[in-house]
């Protein structure tokens, strides 16, 4: 029988998801790092192995809470000349899909397209997201997210210099 913590509606996981989005399209990376618990994983795997262990294999991105608070502060300085000023984002987010409920813990996985616009150039980063979610009171922190990306390489785009 489930208990009231185990009862995740997609509609809750959605706003979370598009709430999220909003943050980093917005360019908001403080409050967009407070929905992440204080142990937790950030991944953008290597688009060759996109199911890859980040143990075992060389990721785009693999940052535990140090790394990415540390990310977040050079991309909010002046000094990263990749990113000053930092890119426009859209980013669209569909086919949510709850994969798992195990007491407070949610494995979620979505769909998404961020479009990247910087000194007149547009990039679509095409892939999904993989979100662990932990129940926080009426909301849910992330332990960890993936950003699983569909490109076969980075080219045209070259790199990933913002967060996914």
């Amino acid at each position: 029988m489930p208990t009231a913590t185990s009862i995740v509606t997609r509609h809750e996981v959605e706003d979370f998801l598009f709430e999220e989005a909003a943050l980093l399209d917005e360019w908001r990376l403080d409050e967009w790092l407070d929905l992440f618990t204080l142990v937790c994983g950030y991944y953008v795997p290597p688009t060759d192995v996109p199911d890859g262990d980040h143990r075992t294999s060389l990721f785009l991105i693999a940052d535990d809470r140090a790394r990415l608070e540390s990310r977040v502060e050079q991309l909010k300085g002046r000094f990263v000349h990749a990113e000053h000023p930092h890119s426009r984002t859209r980013r669209l987010i569909g086919n949510v899909r709850i994969r798992e409920v195990v007491g407070d813990t949610v494995r979620v996985t979505s769909n998404f397209i961020v479009y990247r616009l910087r000194l007149e150039v547009t990039d679509a980063y095409v892939g999904r997201y993989e979100h662990t979610l932990q129940r926080d009171g009426g909301s849910f922190k992330i332990s960890e997210r993936r950003a699983v990306l569909d490109l076969d390489a980075l080219r045209p785009h070259g790199k990933v210099s913002f967060l996914l």
